[in-house]
């Protein structure tokens, strides 16, 4: 879509400082070297020995562990890009990438900020606003209060206008912090006072607000990428509904949920929502869609998301490229919304936490380490043999993104990459990812935000599915075993013991034969 626009000054970048830590900074180093351009990486004292810092031309100590004193102080960043002479700053995703204070500074350094304007942050940043802003566009909105309002009014606008079971969240992020589910007017007092300290404490800002809490739906996100030159496209869909504690667990895309029309509608409500900002950069429009298929804006994030290597692979769209294109002042290269991507991609994260004990988060020394290779496989990561994970930052250690011709592909490729995939001295999670794969509703595409923490254990496989619903849930597992045979050459019996879901293919074809 194009809208009209004076043409902008081409600016070269010789030298970005890339103001993030772990595998996203290492993902940026390759792209600038790959365009030629040198790099920067900064570090704290806890990450002296990081592979970004190996990897890029440069490295600058900025401070403690503590990211208060480090990767999110404004100053320091803002100092090293002067020492260095970088002329560009990539933020990554998490830290300084979504404050306006920080695109602000970088302006004002007379530096180029590799992600939208301030402007933009700042109302996409601020919940009310967002919301505001985007109806005006015509963009359907949760039905939800306004932050700023006191504990007293928020429990009057809880019965009178939102209605139970609703979500307290914080109007300063995302990611799951300072946010509570709240089924019925006892429980929202607590929920509000633990919502404000978890978002001070994360955010250092503690208003919530309240937003209807919609039973049953998907997670599911549009990539958005927009030129100086007045050009916005979708890149389509990204599936996220595999969430815990409202942290993103696998993604994939497209989603196994949406249809040509339903993509099509959400995608020119996402590129309005972009516009009605007049958003610039790569940003992500994040919607909760109903059983009914109705959608709703929930909220932007300006900026690169953990999940865009499923949109890269099906698109063909190297991101991080294209930001630092559109950065320039150059058009963008995509001029179409992305109607049919090609193939399926999956993403499993690889975090440090224990899914046997509730995720209880790992930290230690990485002893061994043996990454999967191999067609259609791509491992993202910042680890390696003797790193230390420590207790002060994110704690996942790398995204393992698999592609295939069509689901069922993907899910095998998952399935033997996570088989490969070796991490001793510290506990992970990729025994979780493994028994996901197990799961019947999984496979079989049937699954919400509530699913892993409702209706999947660690422990069992899913119980027996009714009888109604096995055919639907059976032909994906079908199509999976037919890939298995067709990439195998052969039909690989299964241990009479094996127990797993993957049963229901045996039982499918036994029916229809």
């Amino acid at each position: 879509m194009e809208r009209n626009s004076h043409e902008p000054t081409q600016t070269k970048i010789n030298k970005v400082l890339i103001a993030n830590r772990g595998e996203i900074a290492v993902r940026i180093v390759r792209a600038c070297r790959e365009l030629g351009i040198r790099t920067v990486a900064v570090y704290s004292d806890a990450d002296r020995t990081s592979l970004h810092t190996r990897y890029a031309d440069e490295a600058v100590y900025i401070g403690p562990p503590s990211p208060r004193e480090s990767y999110l102080k404004i100053e320091n960043i803002i100092d090293a890009m002067n020492k260095t002479g970088a002329d560009a700053v990539h933020p990554g995703y998490g830290f300084l990438s979504e404050r306006e204070a920080f695109a602000q500074a970088v302006a004002d350094a007379g530096k180029i900020f590799i992600g939208p304007t301030p402007q933009a942050i700042a109302i996409m940043g601020d919940k009310q606003r967002a919301r505001e802003t985007v109806k005006k566009a015509g963009v359907p909105v949760v039905p939800g209060t306004e932050p700023g309002l006191r504990d007293e009014e928020i429990l009057a606008a809880a019965e009178r206008e939102v209605g139970f079971p609703l979500l307290v969240k914080a109007a300063a992020g995302g990611g799951g912090k300072g946010m509570r589910i709240v089924r019925s007017a006892e429980e929202l007092p607590e929920a509000l006072a633990v919502a404000r300290r978890e978002a001070e404490a994360a955010f250092g800002d503690g208003s919530v607000y309240l937003e209807r809490l919609l039973e049953g739906a998907r997670h599911i996100e549009f990539q958005i990428l927009a030129d100086m030159h007045g050009n916005t496209v979708h890149l389509a869909e990204r599936e996220c509904s595999i969430q815990r504690r409202h942290q993103k667990l696998v993604e994939e895309a497209p989603s196994p949920f949406m249809d040509d029309d339903l993509r099509r509608r959400m995608g020119e409500m996402c590129v309005r929502a972009a516009e009605a900002v007049g958003y610039v950069n790569a940003g992500t429009i994040e919607c909760l869609v109903d059983k009914d298929k109705n959608f709703y804006f929930l909220e932007m994030n300006t900026r690169l998301q953990v999940e865009h290597p499923v949109t890269e692979i099906v698109s063909g769209v190297d991101l991080v490229k294209e930001q630092i294109r559109i950065a320039r002042g150059r058009r963008m290269g995509p001029t179409e919304n992305l109607l049919k991507p090609q193939g399926w991609a999956v993403e499993c994260r690889i975090n440090a936490e224990d899914p046997y004990n509730d995720f209880l988060p790992s930290v230690g020394t990485i002893s061994t380490l043996i990454m999967p290779t191999g067609p259609g496989v791509r491992v993202d990561s910042g680890i390696f043999p003797g790193a230390e994970i420590t207790p002060y930052y994110d704690n996942m250690l790398a995204k393992l993104i698999c592609w295939g011709e069509n689901r069922a592909e993907a899910m095998l490729r998952m399935r033997r990459a996570l088989e490969e995939f070796r991490i001793t001295g510290i506990k992970h999670n990729i025994p979780f990812h493994q028994n996901l794969l197990e799961s019947f509703s999984f496979l079989a595409g049937m699954f919400d935000t509530r699913f892993v923490e409702e209706r999947f254990s660690m422990t069992t496989y899913e119980t027996e599915p009714k009888e109604e619903d096995l055919e639907t849930a059976a032909i994906l597992a079908t199509l999976v075993a037919h890939r298995r045979r067709q990439l195998a050459g052969q039909i690989v019996k299964q241990s009479a013991r094996d127990t797993s879901n993957w049963k229901w293919v045996g039982r499918w074809e036994r029916m229809h034969r």
